[in-house]
């Protein structure tokens, strides 16, 4: 039996991991997290970009001519107040793609100018809901899901600051499970963010010298559509890009594989195959995962990948581009869980791929 490898996590970025799990970075809303990353970041960087909606970039040997991105995203999904009832209670809208059946009996944190208002979504109790002429239970939609913060009249919720537009989120953090689980809302894509600033911090410490500028990029407003991944990369126009982001372990109940594939949390990276990925890119990231003995999974996607790779690799009349996602079960959930030694494994292979670029690598396909 092989002797574990030591961890590449270290106390440090273990205390950062949870606070920036812990901190709420909604979408359109992210400058808090934004700033905790940023300040991790910055003993491992040359110099910082920040454009107009937030998306913030470390960047490593700025006066390269050839860039190189690894990316992650840094917003969570949330709700926006719709609607406010004359009784005091609250309607919402969704902000990203908040998902409606998890939505009764969770506490949450409306964001205000004057500061944080909790709430819970309330859901009439098992005895009294009132059931339709089939019999049927109601289930949760996004228009009977209602906000009670103790207020009982429009009045009393306009005087604790909320309004219209104020952003709620869920309030669930990080935990711990046996056998090196984490679990918290919004490790979609709050890990990504992690993992990349790691690299950065093993680079430095590693003392490796890479032969091209480094641009690190959190990028914002992904959960409604890739949109900060779009700004930033006509800002930077890389050469290439890598992107990380989560993907669906499917070997929980009521996912169909055949559909979606097979994806286990502890099998290591997985490395995504379909038109918006660069084969060349791709097949480093493999040979590089075979060369290093870096655990890893193979995904196929018959479109778009859904993740901010599209945006990159379709940017700057086409952007050499390839996904490197972590297994996660319970997607845009509050108790999404990945395995720790997925989170190092994903490092090292970024970390890896990173050391197997050069200016000269020919991405060309004819």
């Amino acid at each position: 039996m092989s002797k574990k490898q030591k961890s590449i996590l270290t106390k440090d970025s273990l205390t950062f991991l949870k606070n920036y799990l812990n901190n709420a970075s909604p979408t359109g809303f992210e400058k808090e997290g934004q700033k905790l990353w940023l300040q991790y970041l910055k003993p491992y960087i040359d110099d910082t970009i920040v454009d107009p909606y937030g998306s913030a970039v470390g960047v490593i040997n700025p006066e390269a001519t050839f860039k190189v991105v690894i990316e992650a995203h840094a917003d969570e999904i949330s709700w926006f107040v719709n609607y406010v009832s004359p009784e005091g209670l609250i309607y919402v809208i969704r902000n990203g793609g908040s998902d409606q059946a998890i939505a009764p009996s969770m506490r949450v944190n409306i964001h205000t100018d004057k500061g944080i208002v909790k709430a819970v979504f309330g859901w009439p109790a098992i005895h009294t809901r009132l059931r339709s002429g089939d019999g049927k239970e109601p289930q949760p939609k996004v228009d009977n899901i209602f906000l009670d913060c103790g207020a009982r009249n429009r009045k009393e919720v306009e005087e604790l600051g909320i309004h219209v537009g104020c952003v709620v989120t869920f309030d669930a953090g990080f935990e711990e499970l046996s056998y090196d689980h984490y679990i918290c809302r919004a490790i979609d894509n709050r890990i990504g963010g992690f993992m990349i600033a790691e690299v950065a911090r093993l680079l430095k410490e590693n003392k490796q010298r890479l032969p091209f500028g480094l641009y690190i990029v959190n990028a914002v407003q992904e959960e409604v559509g890739l949109r900060g991944a779009e700004m930033i990369a006509k800002r930077i126009k890389p050469n290439v890009a890598i992107i990380t982001d989560v993907t669906h372990d499917t070997t929980t109940p009521m996912i169909n594989k055949n559909i979606e594939g097979e994806i286990k949390c502890g099998n290591g990276p997985s490395i995504t195959y379909g038109p918006a990925v660069h084969n060349i890119l791709r097949d480093l990231i493999i040979k590089t995962a075979q060369k290093e003995k870096i655990p890893h999974q193979l995904h196929a996607v018959s479109r778009s990948t859904g993740t901010d790779t599209d945006a990159f690799a379709y940017s700057n009349d086409g952007t050499p581009s390839a996904l490197i996602s972590i297994p996660l079960r319970y997607m845009h959930t509050t108790v999404e869980m990945i395995k720790k030694e997925d989170v190092e494994n994903t490092i090292r292979l970024i970390y890896q791929t990173l050391l197997n670029i050069t200016p000269k690598t020919n991405f060309q396909y004819l």
